[in-house]
C-alpha cells in the first residue's frame, strides 16, 4: 500500500506506470475478467484547494475493503472525470490499484474521449497504470454525426488496440446519446469487448440487449440502483451504482438475496428515493454530501460543479431516513 497525504509531487512521482503485455479479455493481472456483483464507481475527493486528496481516498477504500463489492470502477461520471487533467487520471489508476492489489478484485476505468485516436491512447497508459479492464463512454460532442457505423468503428479499435478488456458505456443522461442496441449487438461479437454498463434506466432495452447478445461473452450491468433488481430480472450480472459508494453494504445484499432466487421488493422501492439524490437530482455534489453524511469522505467538488448547499444536504438527509438508511459513522 502507499504512503498518502496530500497530492505533492513525491507521490505523483511514485506514480509512474510501466507497461504490460497481456491478452484479450484479461486483466492487468493476466486473469480472466468476469462481470458480475457490485462495483461503486469511486468519487474523487479533492482537498479545499481542488488537489486530489490521496489521504482521505485511502480512507474510503479502507472503508469499502469491509463491503464484499466485486470490484471497483475509478474515472467513470462520479469521479468528475471530465474535470481531471490526463496524469491526475493516470495517478488515481495507479493509486487504486496498488491500494487494492491483496483484494484480487479488478479495477474498471474510464478511458472514453472524444476522438478514437485519444481514446486508444488513454486506454493503453490506464492498462499500464493497472486498469483490468476499461469502461468506453460513448463519444458525444458532434452527435449527429454518432450513427452506428461511427459508434461500431471507435469502439472496434479501440478493442482492437486495448490490452484490456472493454465495458460499453452509454450513459445518455450524461451524453444524449444511447448507443443503439443494433450497435451493441455487432460490437458484443468482439473477443476484447466484455460487456455494458447501460445508465438508460429502460429495463425493457437492457432484457432486449441480454436476448440478442446470447451466446456472447458478454455481460449487461445495471448504471443504477433505482431499478438494479429489474435490471436483474431482465438478466443483467450486476450493477455499477453511484449509490454504491454510500450504501454499497445494502446494493451487496440485495445482489446476494438474487443470487439466491430471492427477490426484496421492499429494499428495491426504498433506494429510489436516496438514488435520485445522488443522481438526477443533485448529481455528484448530492453523491459527495451523502458520503459525508455517511461517514465517507465526500468534500467538495471541482468547479465549475458547486458543492451542495446547505439546504440540499438537508433534503438529501430526508430521503436517506425516510427510507430507514440512517446515516452513521463509518
Amino acid at each position: 500500500m502507499l504512503a498518502v497525504g496530500r497530492a505533492s509531487p513525491s507521490i505523483f512521482r511514485a506514480l509512474s506506470c510501466s507497461s504490460v503485455v497481456r491478452s484479450f479479455s484479461s486483466g492487468s493481472d493476466g486473469r480472466k475478467i468476469q462481470l458480475g456483483g457490485i462495483y461503486p464507481p469511486l468519487t474523487t475527493p479533492f482537498n479545499v484547494d481542488e488537489t486530489i486528496a490521496f489521504d482521505k481516498l485511502a480512507s474510503n477504500l479502507t472503508k469499502y475493503s469491509q463491503i464484499p463489492f466485486a470490484g471497483y470502477v475509478v474515472q467513470g461520471s462520479n469521479g468528475e472525470y471530465p474535470y481531471l487533467e490526463k496524469e491526475e487520471k493516470l495517478q488515481i489508476v495507479k493509486f487504486v490499484k496498488d491500494f487494492i492489489k491483496g483484494s484480487n478484485k479488478p479495477l474498471i476505468a474510464g478511458s472514453g474521449c472524444e476522438s478514437t485516436k485519444a481514446t486508444v491512447k488513454l486506454t493503453e497508459a490506464m492498462a499500464d497504470c493497472g486498469a483490468d479492464a476499461v469502461m468506453v463512454v460513448t463519444p458525444a460532442y458532434f452527435k449527429v454525426s454518432m450513427n452506428d457505423a461511427a459508434m461500431i468503428a471507435h469502439y472496434t479499435t479501440v478493442a482492437d488496440s486495448s490490452p484490456v478488456p472493454v465495458i460499453l458505456y452509454s450513459v445518455p443522461a450524461n451524453t444524449g446519446i444511447d448507443l443503439s442496441i443494433d450497435a451493441i449487438q455487432v460490437l458484443a461479437k468482439h473477443p476484447n469487448i466484455i460487456g455494458l454498463k447501460d445508465s438508460g434506466g429502460d429495463v425493457t432495452r437492457i432484457g432486449s440487449i441480454v436476448q440478442k447478445t446470447r451466446g456472447q461473452d458478454f455481460k449487461v450491468l445495471s448504471g443504477s440502483a433505482s431499478f438494479l433488481l429489474p435490471s436483474y430480472l431482465a438478466g443483467s450480472v450486476g450493477g455499477v451504482c453511484a449509490l454504491a459508494n454510500v450504501l454499497g453494504d445494502v446494493l451487496c445484499h440485495m445482489h446476494s438475496l438474487y443470487e439466491n432466487n430471492i427477490i426484496d421488493k421492499e429494499l428495491q422501492r426504498r433506494l429510489i428515493d436516496p438514488n435520485n439524490m445522488v443522481t438526477r437530482r443533485f448529481g455528484v455534489a448530492g453523491m459527495k454530501a451523502a458520503l459525508d453524511l455517511f461517514g465517507y469522505y465526500g468534500g467538495p467538488n471541482r468547479s465549475p460543479m458547486l458543492s451542495a448547499s446547505a439546504e440540499a444536504r438537508q433534503v438529501i438527509k430526508k430521503a436517506f431516513l425516510d427510507n430507514e438508511f440512517v446515516p452513521q459513522s463509518r
